[in-house]
């Protein structure tokens, strides 16, 4: 986020041919390839085979540990990859997973369409706000298919809530929306014993990619939500991106006018350099304004994470947990909930969509837009001033 990254240092090594893909029959198993194999990557493992109708043909990740683990947990013989252009080169591999640190999502995605593979990307889709126009370039020249895993787009309850309070126009004129998302521990995650030495196994040139080279640094790989180069300004890329996208997707907007940040590094004084707390507000051209906050001191993960929308004909709180209305007027009125639904369906629609060739429910450009909320945010937060958008960022 600090530096600049040229075009030709981006692109280095990137594929352009587009190999000949396998035509998937109705009774096809869809076979995949896992590229980053960590925390997210055996989550989204195990979304595949909770989803069926796929599985894994290769496994990729620059430390040959997690390579071994992701292997042993999938059960059946698999492909063990050390250089994920290598398992792009394989013709039997349908779509391919990226679960890697932030700064690789978009070239590895670029690549994988461009070798003709379907892609489900984690979030932030982008690190640096044009890699977004090479992504749908990309996917809109291959015809191939971005998913974005921003899974509330596919979780039953988010999707019965539009229907019924936005689609309908029940919640009325939404001028106002707050996002809060405390007690993430995962930021604070402790470097394991004996990691002070980089394994021999772990590639750390690989894991460093197109970013300046440095000696290894156990904290960064373990605790990457710490460091700019590693995530998307930290809580805001990791966390907040999710939360915007529901904003857009509500309420069909896109882009906001203009953001501000304040925020700073308040208690963990543990070499990080992404704030431990922070708040943004981003304006949006339909007279609305977007808040986020974060903190990891309050570690209480109780109501530690919502999205609520303030309409002149209610207030919907909506998060993971499930979702609670309450309409405006009348004193006393009826209280609507709903209650949490399986975070598999967003694995399953990207998986669905590569047999039917429709649109997954978050592809490229609402990853782009979603990532793009959180760079003018970051940016508004560096710059410590008022960052308004810029003409280059749209599609």
């Amino acid at each position: 986020m600090h530096s600049s990254v040229s075009r030709r240092a981006f692109l280095a090594g990137s594929a352009t041919a587009v190999s000949s893909a396998r035509v998937l029959g109705a009774n096809d198993r869809i076979r995949l390839g896992l590229i980053g194999c960590g925390g997210r990557g055996s989550h989204l493992m195990r979304m595949v085979q909770q989803a069926g109708g796929a599985e894994f043909a290769a496994v990729c990740d620059a430390w040959d540990v997690r390579r071994a683990q992701a292997a042993d947990r999938i059960g059946a013989p698999v492909a063990s990859i050390a250089d994920y252009r290598a398992l792009l080169d394989r013709q039997d591999i349908d779509g391919v997973i990226v679960a890697t640190l932030d700064h690789w999502h978009s070239a590895m995605t670029v690549d994988a369409l461009r070798a003709g593979k379907d892609v489900f990307v984690e979030k932030p889709m982008t690190s640096l706000p044009r890699q977004g126009h090479e992504i749908v370039k990309a996917s809109r020249d291959t015809g191939k298919l971005v998913q974005v895993g921003v899974q509330q787009r596919s979780l039953a309850h988010f999707v019965e809530a539009k229907q019924r309070f936005f689609d309908s126009g029940l919640i009325g004129r939404v001028h106002m929306v707050r996002t809060v998302w405390n007690a993430n521990s995962g930021y604070l995650t402790p470097v394991p014993p004996g990691m002070e030495k980089k394994p021999e196994g772990l590639d750390w040139d690989a894991c460093l990619g197109w970013l300046p080279k440095i000696p290894w640094d156990p904290k960064r790989y373990f605790n990457r939500f710490a460091y700019w180069d590693f995530a998307t300004g930290g809580q805001t890329g990791g966390l907040f991106v999710h939360m915007v996208d529901v904003v857009h997707w509500y309420l069909g907007i896109s882009k906001p006018v203009s953001a501000v940040a304040l925020g700073g590094i308040y208690q963990h004084h543990d070499g990080r350099d992404t704030p431990d707390n922070v708040n943004l507000i981003l304006d949006y051209p339909e007279k609305l304004n977007v808040t986020f906050e974060a903190t990891i001191t309050d570690l209480i993960p109780k109501e530690s994470a919502e999205i609520v929308f303030f309409g002149s004909g209610g207030r919907l709180n909506i998060f993971r947990y499930g979702y609670r209305f309450l309409p405006a007027g009348a004193k006393g009125a009826e209280e609507i909930t709903a209650g949490p639904s399986s975070e598999t369906a967003h694995m399953a629609n990207w998986l669905e969509c590569m047999r039917s060739r429709r649109t997954p429910n978050a592809n490229a450009v609402d990853g782009h837009y979603a990532a793009m909320a959180c760079h003018i945010g970051n940016q508004a937060y560096l710059d410590k001033a008022r960052v308004t958008w810029r003409k280059e960022w749209d599609l």
